[in-house]
């Protein structure tokens, strides 16, 4: 059934940037696009629900259809995104009246938010607060984030690029580290990932063999001791003469302080977190000390999640897919939903997938950890039941266009501004 509500759809994006993330609002602006007759525009927030809140919005329709196309194959959030925290509707009403002040205005009656977990959240209390308000708003969540742990969907878009980039990269670093073992016995890899360890874990995708990297992995799972870990390098370099660790930042040990803490001293981010990083450092220090051997640590940073030269085509299509799907679903009159992408098949060679919907609120209030199923028992490795899970999200090649001087094209959008209507200006706290 088709929804009665017209008026424009803003897009926004929110969170870490991923490697296709562009391609989910690629597909959100080119599917409103073609359904003139119920998006009477579609616009775009500047630096996600900051843009928003400052009423800083751009006309995505006056964008060359070609620069649309082009957001297939360009990393990071080319509308901008932020780390902006809204928290209760009780304690933080009036920013969320101000969201609702600013679709009023301009008659936005569709909002698609691309994010994680706290994303999801706030695009449910803004369409809550909406109804209470007596506005009609339709409010559907477009799934993204490379630590691949968000709630109710089988895996999470950015995901499947972060682990074909950091699979391949330790694979390299496997092969440097095996041709001056000599001197550089063990190299130590960080990978990105609170309190989930997909990202750590993808990295196995690249031992086909044993004398393959990464020889050891770590997750923030699963307690770390270091004694335990100590015992493993030691066997390793017993048997291959070398060892490569991949290790998720987030590690802890069992009393749950993350093993970085050397200080004990952590800066947090706009959401609260934890700002975690270092732990590839502080298990250099014990291989040195314990083991008696050279450890050298590589740490990809951001350059694992805007990897766009190495990203898959699986997860740049399912990217676009769900971009897709939401609008299909608001077109259905479907709200306070998040697109999920649905498997199907039994393993990689048969792998299939679809599009589902989750409520917001379940994907908001839920986290979705690396199955026991997927670690060996010794908890410093992946199983074949993993790698069934991951190999098919890292397939394929993106078409990044090249340009005569050898590198990539992304395209930068023109973000022609939307006069502001409100007028009133707002400034965050």
């Amino acid at each position: 059934m088709a929804t009665d509500i017209k008026g424009r759809a803003i897009i926004a994006q929110s969170g870490g940037p991923t490697a296709v993330i562009n391609a989910s609002a690629c597909g959100v602006i080119q599917t409103a696009l073609a359904h003139p007759k119920t998006f009477t525009g579609v616009y775009g927030a500047h630096n996600g629900i900051l843009g928003v809140l400052r009423e800083e919005l751009f006309d995505l329709g006056s964008e060359r259809p070609e620069a649309i196309e082009a957001l297939r194959w360009t990393p990071a959030a080319a509308l901008g995104s932020c780390r902006y925290k809204l928290k209760s509707l009780e304690k933080d009403r009036a920013d969320y009246e101000r969201i609702v002040e600013v679709f009023k205005a301009h008659e936005i009656r569709f909002f698609f938010y691309a994010g994680g977990n706290d994303s999801m959240d706030t695009a449910d209390k803004v369409a809550r607060l909406a109804a209470d308000m007596k506005y009609d708003l339709i409010v559907v969540g477009v799934p993204k984030t490379v630590d691949n742990d968000l709630a109710e969907t089988d895996h999470c878009p950015g995901y499947g690029s972060v682990a074909k980039y950091l699979a391949t990269s330790v694979m390299e670093a496997g092969k440097d580290t095996e041709a001056l073992y000599t001197t550089d016995t063990c190299t130590i890899v960080e990978c990105m990932g609170r309190n989930a360890g997909w990202i750590a874990a993808s990295t196995g995708l690249a031992s086909r063999c044993e004398e393959d990297a990464p020889h050891l992995i770590y997750l923030p799972e699963f307690p770390f001791s270091v004694d335990r870990f100590v015992a493993d390098v030691k066997d390793c370099v017993k048997r291959l003469g070398l060892c490569v660790i991949a290790v998720g930042e987030g590690l802890q040990d069992a009393d749950g302080k993350p093993i970085a803490a050397a200080s004990g001293q952590f800066a947090k981010d706009a959401f609260g977190h934890v700002q975690l990083g270092g732990v590839a450092e502080s298990l250099r220090v014990v291989v040195e000390a314990e083991v008696g051997i050279k450890a050298r640590t590589n740490k990809a940073g951001t350059f694992q999640r805007a990897a766009m030269h190495w990203a898959s085509r699986t997860d740049s299509d399912e990217a676009y897919r769900v971009g897709q799907a939401a609008v299909e679903a608001a077109l259905a009159g479907t709200s306070r939903k998040m697109v999920t992408l649905v498997r199907q098949g039994s393993g990689a060679a048969d792998y299939g997938c679809t599009t589902g919907l989750a409520d917001l609120s379940v994907v908001a209030n839920g986290e979705k950890p690396l199955p026991r199923a997927f670690v060996n028992e010794a908890a410093n490795h992946v199983t074949d039941a993993f790698r069934e899970y991951a190999l098919p999200l890292v397939r394929g090649e993106t078409p990044v266009e090249l340009a005569p001087d050898g590198l990539p094209v992304f395209v930068r959008l023109r973000k022609q501004a939307v006069s502001q209507r409100t007028g009133r200006p707002y400034s965050t706290r």
